[in-house]
């Protein structure tokens, strides 16, 4: 097995499927999550989007679950990746990795870490993964 990174960039479409605002200033949510991937990973991603904001400017949590269908390297399949999002006073911490076992088609034993960075508004993406 040899690790292989794919670069690209991706739009995202949220929707809000259910809000909820308390009386702290907190707020949870449920969103729809639409992507399409360019560039080694030609993709669409689909999946659902849990949040909670805390009543402090910065603090966060979210989870998701995505299930992306495309090319990768030219290579045909599915997999589903888990992300778990944490703020506190803004400073970061984002992991996005694939669900074991959750490849099909070519990308049947896939496993790996997506990476992302947001430049000038832009979603920029490096997934480092392993094929067996």
């Amino acid at each position: 097995m040899m690790k292989q990174t794919a670069l690209g960039i991706f739009e995202v479409n949220m929707t809000p499927i259910e809000q909820e605002k308390n009386d702290d200033g907190s707020t949870s949510g449920l969103f729809r999550l639409e992507k399409t991937f360019h560039g080694d990973l030609e993709a669409t991603g689909i999946g659902k989007m849990l949040t909670a904001v805390t009543a402090v400017k910065g603090s966060a949590v979210y989870t998701a679950i995505e299930k992306v269908q495309g090319s990768l390297h030219g290579k045909q399949g599915t997999l589903v990746f888990y992300h778990t999002g944490i703020m506190g006073k803004g400073a970061q911490n984002l992991v996005i990795s694939v669900v074991p076992d959750s490849g099909t088609g070519e990308w049947t034993g896939i496993r790996g870490d997506f990476f992302l960075e947001i430049i000038e508004k832009v979603h920029h993406y490096r997934f480092e993964y392993e094929l067996t």
